[in-house]
């Protein structure tokens, strides 16, 4: 092991972890083997090697860079050494060891992911299961079948599985789908409607999947054809755009953005899902730039058997957008006061009551003070308000029909603040884009959820139950017996199992972000 310890590898294995941060696990690594080469017996690599060495060069494949892992520079040293007579044990030494080293990383990065999600904000407190790298490297080195371990250690995710299909699909598209498609002069282009890139409309949704392909009625047509229009809704609902089946600015601009931009959407929505626990148990994850919610049972659950439904997220503001991180949902609580943020109370009811002395009476607004529901109700004075600046009162609004969190809320409880509750303002759950709240999170169906929630109590509710309790006593307030992980997400890239790939917009610009702390070079996308 001496000669292996002294190795000095190529330098030039560029963007490779610092070598001193990989010492100790490399010394670990090759103390597991007798302190002997891993790789190679000195005149020839091994077949996982060169497994490994395979895996390496379609490192895009999973979603991860190929030079990340020295992959050319790698095989070009093997030939080198397997053509040159007199390679000497020290060279095949360095070798084993640069092979050794670019194999943790991949093993890091592949179960992982190449960042820390906090370094990006993420306040994941439940992260993937430990594992022994220079054990798993080890087993590597002797593996029967290399590819079936690497893929042990994947997230085990069904979807993450599924968007990686779709990875390998829209690569083989480039750069078929490049073309651009022309600019219009009118508002949009609608059913009937003469336009001059239609052929080349018809080709992209075609290669998209939105179009059958043997479906050529209308093909020699310029004119947006009943069958186009249909496609184009299609593609509006897989790119969380207003499906009005109309060929507008925005639908053409997402048409048009290049099919690199939409691969670095699953290339980092994969490194995301990297950060995550197994789902193991019921597990409600909220993905805000779908502004969607799902109810898990295990990391296998197929869409149909999801509880789904729509939400509503936080405004794009930076004040107000929704975090992302993870709870233990522990209450619910039907007919709930709603708390008004200090923030909100100071920048938005005050200045109203300034103006209208009646506003807290008309929304059934009441000045506190103490913690707690049952806080002690205060006359809405000058002097009280004062007092509301400094946190010594504080304002809430009474259980009712226009209660900003309707009939029920379900608390994780959090240092933001943000929980998942009901709506009076139902019609926003019909616009395709949900960014209205100030961080908390409106659910469409709260009654379902609640089913979902309270289904494994000692006493199960009934939905006759919640419904009575939805309209019952104000402040019912339910402990679970065993608190339900919350997770709230972001990808903007969601695969499914009927074939679908949803390509959305980066509504809090957290992918560009991630693209610089991978240090990834950031691709234009088009405009029109």
């Amino acid at each position: 092991m001496r000669l292996l310890l002294e190795a000095e590898p190529d330098r030039s294995l560029l963007r490779l972890d610092n070598r001193a941060t990989l010492r100790g696990d490399l010394q670990a690594l090759y103390a597991l083997h007798a302190d002997s080469m891993l790789w190679s017996d000195g005149r020839r690599p091994s077949a996982q090697a060169l497994a490994l060495l395979e895996r390496f060069t379609h490192a895009d494949d999973d979603g991860l860079a190929p030079a990340d892992y020295a992959a050319e520079l790698l095989a070009a040293r093997l030939a080198q050494l397997q053509s040159d007579q007199t390679s000497t044990p020290r060279q095949w030494a360095d070798w084993d060891f640069d092979v050794a080293t670019a194999a943790m990383r991949f093993v890091r990065h592949l179960h992982f992911g190449r960042i820390d999600p906090f370094q990006v904000g993420y306040k994941l407190k439940l992260s993937r299961a430990a594992i022994d790298v220079p054990a798993l490297v080890l087993q590597l080195a002797g593996a029967v079948d290399v590819d079936a371990l690497l893929s042990s250690i994947e997230p085990q995710f069904l979807h993450y599985r599924l968007l990686k299909q779709q990875l390998r699909r829209y690569r083989t598209l480039v750069p078929a789908t490049d073309a651009m498609l022309p600019a219009f002069n009118t508002r949009s282009i609608g059913q009937g409607d003469s336009y001059s890139g239609i052929a080349l409309l018809r080709q992209r949704l075609s290669l998209l999947g939105e179009l059958n392909a043997t479906d050529t009625a209308g093909a020699d047509d310029d004119r947006l054809t009943p069958e186009l229009s249909d496609a184009l809704r299609s593609f509006q609902r897989d790119h969380g755009l207003n499906e009005d089946g109309v060929l507008g600015k925005g639908t053409l601009r997402a048409l048009n953005l290049p099919t690199a931009f939409r691969i670095r959407q699953i290339e980092l929505s994969m490194e995301r899902w990297r950060w995550l626990p197994e789902i193991k148990a019921a597990t409600i994850v909220v993905n805000i730039p779908q502004f969607r919610l799902f109810a898990f049972d295990s990391n296998e659950d197929r869409e149909e058997n999801l509880l789904t439904m729509a939400v509503v997220v936080g405004q794009s503001f930076p004040a107000r957008q929704t975090p992302v991180f993870v709870g233990d949902l522990k209450f619910v609580v039907f007919r709930p006061y709603w708390d008004v943020p200090s923030s909100i109370a100071r920048a938005e009811i005050l200045p109203a009551l300034a103006r209208d002395p009646h506003y807290l009476e008309r929304q059934h607004m009441e000045l506190v003070r103490g913690s707690g529901d049952d806080a002690t109700v205060v006359p809405a004075s000058s002097t009280n308000l004062h007092l509301l600046g400094n946190g010594q009162t504080r304002l809430r609004q009474r259980p009712g029909p226009d209660n900003a969190l309707g009939d029920i809320k379900f608390l994780f409880p959090n240092p933001y603040n943000v929980y998942l509750h009901s709506t009076p303002a139902r019609k926003l759950f019909a616009l395709s884009r949900r960014a209205f709240s100030h961080g908390c999170i409106r659910v469409e169906d709260p009654a379902a959820l609640a089913g979902y929630v309270l289904r494994n109590e000692p006493e199960p509710w009934s939905p006759a139950a919640i419904a009575a309790a939805m309209s019952g006593l104000p402040n019912q307030r339910v402990v679970l017996a065993h608190s339900i992980p919350v997770m709230i997400l972001y990808a903007t890239a969601v695969a499914t199992e009927s074939g679908r790939l949803y390509l959305l917009d980066d509504l809090y610009g957290l992918d560009r972000e991630l693209e610089q702390r991978l240090g990834l070079t950031a691709i234009a996308g088009s405009t029109e």
